[in-house]
């Protein structure tokens, strides 16, 4: 398992020790195993059985380029767990590199490090590089005072897999 920017909870819950192999990777944290850039990842193609990648792609220049990472580092028949935040009024994902100071960001993005806001074609987007998607919409069974203390708004959690055709699709 590959564990982007891995969040202490979750590391906690799926890390070292629980029957399979875990590496954590961040650009900065200490905390992190290894040390890289998702849009350029050190490793094998298909070197992965999952991948969890919880609200990092909102903080990248080039989020299309690290689905083909993913893509890549995957093994056939892998899972890759996304969480982005969306924008469900917004129809297409908002960019704009002109934006670039935290307030410019706050107000473009919903956060001062954010470099988009995902919209509806969200799912549509991350699928790009030829993984077959799924939207697991529990948050939408939550209570609206729960999803509103957590920020959890987003459709939900998208589920990526790459089917077992070996080839790789065309950047």
């Amino acid at each position: 398992m590959l564990h982007f920017a891995p969040e202490a909870f979750l590391g906690r819950l799926l890390g070292p020790g629980k029957g399979y192999e875990y590496l954590s990777a961040d650009l900065d944290d200490p905390q992190a195993m290894e040390h890289f850039d998702i849009q350029d990842i050190p490793h094998s193609d298909e070197r992965f059985d999952t991948v969890v990648c919880s609200h990092v792609l909102e903080h990248v220049p080039d989020d299309r380029a690290a689905m083909r990472e993913l893509w890549r580092v995957l093994r056939p028949g892998g899972t890759v767990v996304v969480l982005v935040p969306v924008d469900v009024g917004r129809e297409q994902t908002f960019e704009d590199p002109t934006i670039t100071t935290p307030e410019g960001r706050l107000a473009a993005f919903w956060q001062s490090d954010h470099v988009r806001l995902y919209g509806r074609d969200a799912a549509q987007r991350l699928a790009e590089p030829g993984f077959e998607i799924a939207i697991d919409g529990y948050v939408s069974t939550l209570p609206d005072d729960v999803v509103v203390r957590y920020g959890a708004g987003s459709p939900g959690m998208y589920v990526l897999r790459r089917s077992s055709d070996r080839t790789a699709p065309a950047p």
